[in-house]
């Protein structure tokens, strides 16, 4: 080897070193755990997507720069603060939310939790021009303040939903799906111009429910009837000075004068970060005991195989299940759902995870925003199933079906010629549509799919065949509506369910337990050399996660033996 050789390979092996050093300096630093002093205040800015649970590795942290805002992460540490007496109150900086109402339910619970010590809770707001949902969060604080030239608009809830029949129609795109039953309307969007009429009452009965809730919780958190709240909604926009007269904000504030308004007279409050706060060791408010209880995530649309870009893998989600039950030192476990669906087998895959735990100890289910379809399949086995006002779930059906691009590739002049070993080798070919046999065929997958979930529920939920025939027929159900029909248990959010799961544990309600989370985190360590069996989810955008999300379904499920529940259908 040359001189020359043996130096470039040298000059290499000091640079990997000089770099893996600094690298691991930083991730010391960024371990180490912050000073919180003697009167302090928790800021905690809540703006944009909020993921049920985020696990990044450390690598994409430390290469982003980002933290995702989690629920998990706002739950802990608001138990954290409530028992930690450098922590004087909490200030909320409310942005626009890109989340359903369950998951601020879930929140709002918990700042009412935290002022249940008698500390402070202060929500800011400069502007939000469509605020309903962080509204409905800003009412639990004991504060509203509003910037002075800021505004507000609460103006109710509205919901658009798009159909694109004519558009496919025009591409010369057709739409071929087969559903169970009237109100499963998934596909809708694609097959219909207007909505049909179990497809207008269903979108008008969630909403209708969701918009009592929240006119409800408001006038009793500021103190106004249901009726003024509803003038309050129908004026719409409210700008410093009327929000202040209306009674929507209390206060009008610039940012300089915060603290001394938090502090109080004379009195002056050190800031400190949720990032920062969420790496101090401080009593855990119950999270900090001997006993242990697992609590596993499962989100986003369910596929087969394992976690990606948030989406529920059933062999991940399954595993987690699996050790959980059979670790003893565990008493029970909380299985966190947000999920719309997805395929039925991994669906199916999951639950029978969820039934075999049943057996064993204690599996107590809490639904997030979403846990409808495959999301109700994998929740019905638990012991009890807890779920905000809010939470879209239910949705009992099943469709499948694909889309035929025939009409595309003419017009595009695109043309093709096939070669098939047996009569429905090319079923699912873009190229044609679906013959009337085959539509059949589809049809009668679909039933056969969709009796095998009735029966499922019937068994779990102790209910007649006849029953929840009634209550499926495809239609989603909010919480509180599912728990009138029998299908939810109680309502609630994580920290209903963790009392439940105790209680069914036989653990005192006022014994500390401590969490056993799964999907685990990575450390910097795990990330270079450690197995990524755990969670591949890197934090992308929403949007982009999504569509990854629906590529890998239809990449994976072949048949769409479907049970999705899409928001608004």
């Amino acid at each position: 080897m040359k001189k020359g050789t043996y130096v470039l390979i040298i000059a290499l092996f000091f640079i990997i070193l000089f770099a893996a050093t600094a690298v691991s300096f930083v991730y010391l630093d960024l371990s180490r755990s912050p000073e919180v002093k003697p009167e302090s205040y928790l800021e905690i800015k809540i703006e944009g997507m909020v993921e049920d649970y985020a696990a990044p590795d450390f690598l994409t942290s430390f290469l982003t720069g980002i933290r995702p805002l989690s629920l998990h992460d706002l739950w802990v540490n608001l138990r954290k603060a409530k028992a930690d007496d450098r922590i004087r109150a909490v200030l909320l900086r409310l942005g626009s939310l890109a989340c359903g109402w369950a998951k601020v339910s879930e929140v709002r619970e918990a700042v009412l939790d935290f002022r249940a010590s008698g500390k402070k809770v202060f929500a800011y707001i400069e502007e939000a021009p469509e605020f309903d949902k962080e509204y409905y969060l800003a009412t639990a604080c004991d504060r509203i303040i509003l910037h002075p030239t800021g505004w507000v608009g609460i103006n109710g809830i509205g919901v658009t939903v798009p159909f694109y029949k004519k558009a496919l129609d025009m591409l010369g795109i057709r739409a071929e799906f087969e559903a169970m039953e009237e109100y499963k309307t998934a596909n809708n969007i694609f097959t219909q111009d207007r909505f049909t009429g179990p497809h207008r009452e269903m979108v008008l009965s969630v909403n209708q429910d969701i918009f009592a809730e929240y006119v409800k919780t408001v006038g009793q958190a500021r103190n106004k009837t249901e009726e003024e709240v509803r003038r309050l909604i129908d004026h719409g926009f409210f700008h410093g000075e009327e929000a202040l007269e209306a009674g929507v904000a209390d206060e009008l504030l610039y940012e300089d004068e915060l603290g001394p308004a938090m502090a109080g007279k004379g009195g002056k409050l050190q800031r400190i970060s949720l990032a920062e706060y969420a790496r101090v060791s401080a009593p855990a408010s119950g999270l900090d005991g001997r006993k242990k209880i697992a609590l596993v995530y499962g989100q986003g649309m369910i596929v087969s195989g394992e976690n990606t870009y948030q989406i529920m893998g059933g062999a991940a989600v399954s595993r987690w299940l699996r050790k959980a039950r059979q670790d003893s030192s565990i008493s029970a476990i909380v299985f966190r759902v947000d999920s719309p669906g997805g395929s039925a087998v991994a669906s199916d895959v999951i639950g029978r995870e969820v039934s075999l735990a049943r057996k064993a100890k204690p599996i107590v289910i809490s639904m997030s925003d979403l846990a409808g379809s495959g999301g109700y399949w994998v929740s019905m086995a638990g012991h009890k199933i807890v779920a905000q006002p809010q939470t879209l779930t239910g949705s009992i059906g099943v469709y499948s079906g694909k889309f035929s691009l025939a009409g595309l590739y003419e017009k595009l002049g695109i043309t093709a010629e096939k070669v098939t070993i047996g009569e429905k080798a090319d079923i699912f070919s873009s190229f044609r549509g679906l013959t009337e046999d085959e539509k059949s065929l589809l049809r009668e997958q679909n039933t056969w799919y969709y009796e095998r979930f009735l029966s499922r529920v019937a068994e779990n939920r102790n209910m007649t065949g006849e029953k929840v025939r009634q209550l499926a027929k495809g239609r989603i159900w909010t919480g509180l509506q599912a728990q009138k029909i029998g299908l939810v248990d109680e309502i609630g959010g994580l920290s209903k369910a963790l009392e439940i799961a105790k209680e069914l544990a036989d653990i005192p309600q006022d014994e500390s337990v401590r969490l056993v989370v799964w999907p685990r985190r990575t450390t910097f360590l795990g990330t270079l050399f450690g197995p990524q069996e755990e969670s591949r989810a890197a934090h992308l955008p929403a949007s982009l996660a999504q569509a990854i999300s629906n590529l890998q379904i239809l990449e994976k499920t072949g048949v769409w033996a479907l049970m999705t529940l899409w928001p608004g259908s």
